[in-house]
This record gives structure tokens, sequence and C-alpha cells, in this order.
């Protein structure tokens, strides 16, 4: 497994093993493709791990989920974040800077439509008294926990065990604290992993850490810029089960936001799911719109 992404080098582990790590580069019948954290590979050449000894990356298993961001919305080209994460862990602030929808709706469509399950993590509740931010999700089945420096790890370390999972937010949020939580002397274990020989882990990087007790967390860099060009309504309809079925009767071109702008569209057939049908379209406005994010 890819752990780090270093200028032309790659850390990797051997059989999830986190002491079985290796420096590689990648293969030149590889061309261009691209390889991040998360990915399976496979390696050829010295395998020891010495002090400047260097493999060859020669072949990219296939991603079960992938999570993916563009620069802004018009741009065209695709950028990976991380591979086969099973969870994204959306890491929001309750104060301090204060909490928006906006991007954990854009958070929650990316993972959606890359195959991960959203997760959303609050830090600082203890500078608010009560929040409602929680209950604007109420109608989306997404888990809720709190990792703030006074909260308890073990609801977090339950979706973590066992699992590979990332971590996003903006900067300032608490996401840092909660990776030096969850991972024992973080910071050297950021060293240790992302020291391939040219540099060591950055702001502008991502980087997968070994848990204690079994499974990897990816933290990534705050976020800047979080573009869904390259996501449609319908790969957010076909996340939920229990509606993506109907979308099938919807005219071409539908876009599942319902009247005015779609005044034909399935999801308004369907008995007993307003709420939800609700809370999903409020998903499609944030795909389209980033003025609250």
């Amino acid at each position: 497994m890819v752990v780090s992404v270093d200028r032309g080098r790659w850390g990797c582990v051997l059989g999830d093993d986190p002491e079985r790590r290796i420096v590689a580069m990648r293969a030149r019948e590889l061309g261009r493709t691209p390889i991040v954290v998360g990915d399976q590979v496979d390696i050829v050449g010295d395998l020891s791990g010495r002090p400047d000894s260097l493999a060859r990356i020669v072949r990219v298993a296939d991603r079960r989920t992938v999570l993916r961001r563009t620069a802004d919305d018009t741009d065209p080209f695709e950028r990976i974040v991380v591979a086969n994460a099973h969870r994204l862990f959306i890491v929001v602030a309750l104060a301090d800077p204060p909490p928006r929808t906006g991007f954990v709706e854009r958070a929650m469509v990316a993972a959606y439509a890359g195959g991960l399950q959203p997760v959303l993590c609050l830090t600082k509740h203890d500078l608010v008294a009560e929040s409602e931010f929680a209950a604007a999700f109420d109608d989306l089945d997404l888990t809720i926990v709190y990792g703030g420096i006074d909260d308890p790890l073990d609801p977090v370390l339950s979706l973590l065990t066992d699992q590979l999972a990332a971590l996003i937010g903006h900067s300032g949020v608490g996401k840092s604290t909660l990776v030096n939580r969850l991972v024992p002397d973080a910071e050297r274990a950021v060293g240790e992993v992302s020291g391939v020989g040219k540099g060591k882990h950055t702001s502008t990087q991502s980087v997968a850490l070994p848990l204690p007790d079994g499974g990897w967390v990816i933290d990534t860099p705050g976020v800047r810029s979080f573009g869904l060009a390259h996501i449609t309504p319908d790969d957010v309809i076909a996340a939920f089960t229990d509606l993506a079925g109907a979308i099938e009767d919807c005219p071409r071109g539908c876009n599942h936001l319902g009247p005015p702008a779609d005044p034909e569209c399935a999801l308004d057939e369907l008995p007993g799911k307003e709420r939800r049908v609700a809370a999903i379209r409020r998903l499609l406005v944030a795909l389209t719109s980033n003025e609250s994010w």
C-alpha cells in the first residue's frame, strides 16, 4: 500500500505491515499513471527497505473507492486525493472557525460519488453551549461523532479500527490535534512514513499513518478548494439505494431539483420520502454552488 508521495518517490508498506517499509519509483512503462496514498501496487526490485534502496512500482491495482476533486467547478482535470479508503471523516469545528453546511455537503457528495462512507466529525463543541448544526443532516443517515480535544476517542476509534479512513477539513478545525490523539507520537510517525529520500511530509501532501490497534488514517492537507466538476446529479442519487431506481423515470436532462427547475422529477412521486428527498436536494444544490463552503 502506498502511504506517502514525495516528488517522484512513493513510500510503501508491504502486506499492510507498518514495519515493512520501502521506497519506490514509478516504472517507465506506467508513464504518467497517477499513484496516490491508499493505492495497492505491485513492486519489483530491492524490497529490503535499507537506506538508499529503491524499488519500482510496475502496476496499480483497480481502486475500490476514489476520493476526487477538481480545482474548481469549471476545471475538467480531476485530482485523486486518496484511493481505497472505506470512510471519509469530514472534520468541522463548531466554532473558531464557524461551521458551514456547504463544505460538509460538498464533501459528502464527493464521498458518495467515490464510494466512501462519509462521517461528520465535530470538534470544539466545548466552545458552543448548544449547536443545531448537526441537525441539518438528520435525513441523510450521516454518522456523527465528536473528536474534540476533550472528547473520548472510543466512538471515533470504533469507526477506524481495521479500516482505511481519510480525514479532510479546513485549516484550524482541529484535524491535526485529532490525528495526534489517534496516532501516538504522530509527528515522528509522519517523518518515518513520508521521509522517502527527498523530503518530509508537508501541508501540501497526504500521508497514511498506522493506528495502534490496526487500520490506517490518512491525514490530508487543509482544504483550500473542493471542486466537483467531475460529479453529476445522477452520481449523487445513485449513492442512495432507496432513491436510485426512481430517477430512471425522470425526463432527459433532469437535475432532480424539483419544481420549478425540474417539474417532472420522479423523486416527487415517492410517498413518505419528502424529507429525505429535500435533504438530498440540498446536496444537489451544493453540487452546483460553492458560495457557502
